[in-house]
């Protein structure tokens, strides 16, 4: 039985489920490979726009599975080791694909879902939500690539902090500390998703595609070399197909 289900719907949505609802959607080989595949399959799609990825059951994902994390250890550290590579591996999938990958977070999300939240493009959150890096309440330490990607995320100082302190916060200070882009109510929770998904999903695909790569890009080069490579993409952009229409439509909007 498949631990994540997927599906690619006709508003050029890709919707990726985690669906190990009894485990909590709990972290397996298995589990990371399916998920690295469906990333990697549907987010090169052409006919797709947006990758939503959410846990089933309410919850987002509690990390790694108890058990196998067990059966592995005492089979030795090169056991070990493949469970946290096909997770890695399924996190930088996110950074591979073309299409933004939207992390949609309910109930819960520690350890190693707190490290895939990390590395998805963008985040929403429900009010609610308990997240947050508990390996230090356990004497252990992250796996799945916190230690890395929160620095960059939030600075060195918070970083540590919440490494270091192992708090869980909810949907409102996630926004504040830059780990999600927006927080809605309980009540309001799907019809806002539903929204901003769908807003994304009518975007110009060539657009969408082209921002988030020139972000990645930039985030790993100076700041010169970052706009440069946005020059030469915008002049390309507006010169090819898609910029007829659309300075039009920026003009007349910018003067209405």
């Amino acid at each position: 039985m498949s631990s994540v289900r997927s599906e690619v719907t006709d508003d050029h949505v890709a919707r990726i489920t985690l669906d190990r609802p009894d485990q909590l959607n709990a972290i397996t080989i298995e589990l990371a490979r399916e998920l690295e595949q469906a990333i990697l399959t549907l987010g090169s799609r052409e006919d797709v726009h947006v990758v939503v990825v959410r846990g089933s059951g309410g919850t987002f994902c509690a990390g790694g599975d108890f058990g196998e994390v067990e059966r592995l250890r005492a089979e030795g550290p090169e056991a070990l080791r493949p469970l946290f590579e096909a997770f890695g591996a399924a996190c930088r999938a996110v950074a591979e694909v073309p299409a933004p990958v939207v992390a949609v977070v309910e109930g819960a999300a520690t350890a190693g879902g707190f490290e895939l939240m990390q590395a998805a493009d963008l985040v929403l959150v429900r009010d609610d939500v308990k997240v947050g890096d508990n390996h230090i309440r356990f004497g252990q330490i992250p796996g799945g690539g916190s230690t890395q990607r929160l620095p960059r995320l939030v600075g060195r100082q918070r970083a540590l902090g919440i490494l270091l302190g192992g708090e869980r916060f909810d949907g409102p200070t996630l926004v504040e500390l830059g780990l999600a882009y927006a927080s809605w109510s309980a009540t309001e929770f799907e019809g806002r998703v539903a929204a901003f998904v769908a807003d994304l999903a009518a975007r110009r695909r060539d657009a969408v595609v082209g921002i988030k790569r020139l972000v990645n890009e930039g985030l790993g080069a100076d700041l010169e070399s970052g706009l440069a490579r946005e020059l030469d993409a915008v002049v390309h952009h507006i010169a090819g197909e898609a910029g007829g229409a659309g300075v039009a439509a920026f003009d007349t909007r910018s003067r209405g």
